[in-house]
């Protein structure tokens, strides 16, 4: 790392133990007093997420900075503005002793179980799920883990993208996951250790089709991704870990939906329930610069299949997946041939598990309308890409839906 001024020293020990994300954040600080000052905030921030604190401890700051401008508007004679900012304050106070009470030590009046979802079709489903990051402190009915399992055996057992093997490893247990709170049973999700895309991929597509189950069940569900700490995650899982070939590539959370919900997590669900519109992530071009129209043909018998897609979880919403279609390209009566599926950033593991929810949600979707096809992974040749011409590395082409000869 280069040197501040001639005196930083050659390794940063100030920024030992803290992960390679905030490593490289921290590294583009260039005054050292204040990189030293960051490193300290975020490994308090780090502190208080793996112990379980941050969830409820974020509004302090601004409760503290409400009633200090309230003490300084009555030192200056502000009565009514001081009046003003100590009732926020105090509101801040109330709802921030009210989650503690109820949401981390858990003293509050016993819920409810959720309602099926039986009566709603697979769209309408999927827009009724969102990301449940407050559960109830009660286990999973023995029926209901039993119906859960039985369809980790289902999807487990499905046909897979590729030869490499996933596998999901259940576990009953508070692991250490940031920001759900309350979470005591959880999906582990492993692919092998050497990096393999096609797995990571197979891992969000099967993964997908469970928390749609659940979903239908009544069941709140969590992606977890970066913030799931692996060391807590692999002591629970003890023997069915092995650190030399497994890699665990995500966790989700299951169980029964709370409706206390810490004041910090309720601004959080807000600001990831927002899509990009449909324009912006279906195209006729590989490029990415003809919009499709859902509404023509050959594209409108799909419906409401590009809606649920647009609706697909991603990790901190990043909607990374693109979505091209291929015509044959014959001249006189061209017909629709395949979906690609690109993803638009180099991310390793949170973009490929995006692109197999997107595929899983598109396979489901079109299954429910009665459209065949199957999920190939096609060479640039069978693509017809020039890869000798120059071309941007992104958007980087992943896996295609191709419709059946019948269909």
């Amino acid at each position: 790392m280069p040197k501040d001024r001639g005196n930083t020293p050659k390794n940063d020990d100030f920024m030992q133990g803290l992960g390679a994300n905030e490593r490289a954040i921290l590294e583009r600080i260039p005054i050292l007093p204040l990189r030293k000052l960051a490193a300290e905030v975020v490994r308090v921030k780090m502190r208080l997420q793996f112990t379980g604190w941050l969830q409820y401890m974020l509004p302090v700051p601004f409760m503290l900075v409400l009633f200090l401008i309230a003490g300084i508007s009555r030192l200056l004679g502000g009565t009514q503005v001081a009046n003003g900012f100590a009732f926020l304050g105090s509101l801040l106070l109330l709802i921030f002793t009210f989650d503690l009470i109820t949401v981390k030590f858990r003293l509050r009046f016993p819920e409810r179980l959720p309602k099926r979802k039986d009566d709603l079709g697979l769209c309408d489903l999927m827009r009724a799920r969102r990301s449940c990051r407050s559960f109830q402190t009660r286990k999973l009915t023995p029926a209901d883990h039993n119906e859960l399992m039985g369809y980790v055996r289902l999807h487990s057992g499905a046909p897979r993208i590729g030869k490499a093997s996933v596998r999901f490893e259940y576990v009953s247990a508070a692991l250490t996951v940031w920001p759900t709170v309350n979470a005591t049973e959880f999906l582990v999700a492993i692919a092998p250790r050497a990096y393999n895309r096609l797995a990571v991929i197979e891992v969000g597509r099967s993964l997908q089709k469970i928390v749609m189950d659940a979903t239908r069940m009544g069941l709140g569900t969590c992606w977890i991704g970066p913030g799931a700490d692996h060391a807590s995650i692999m002591s629970h899982l003890g023997e069915r870990f092995n650190p030399e070939k497994d890699h665990i590539i995500c966790v989700c959370a299951m169980g029964y939906k709370s409706g206390y919900i810490p004041l910090f997590i309720r601004i959080f669900n807000a600001q990831f329930y927002r899509r990009l519109p449909l324009s912006e992530l279906f195209f006729t071009d590989a490029n990415l610069g003809q919009p499709l129209d859902p509404e023509v043909p050959p594209f409108q018998r799909f419906g409401r299949t590009f809606e649920i897609c647009q609706w697909a979880p991603s990790s901190y919403n990043g909607q990374t997946t693109r979505c091209v279609a291929v015509m044959d390209g014959a001249a006189n009566a061209p017909h629709l041939e395949r979906f690609d599926f690109y993803q638009v950033t180099e991310s390793r593991y949170y973009a490929p598990v995006a692109a197999g929810i997107w595929c899983a949600n598109w396979e489901m979707g079109c299954q429910a309308l009665g459209i065949h096809g199957h999920v190939a992974v096609l060479s640039a040749e069978a693509r017809e890409v020039q890869d000798g011409q120059a071309r941007p590395q992104l958007p980087r082409y992943d896996l295609s839906w191709v419709l059946d000869e019948d269909t």
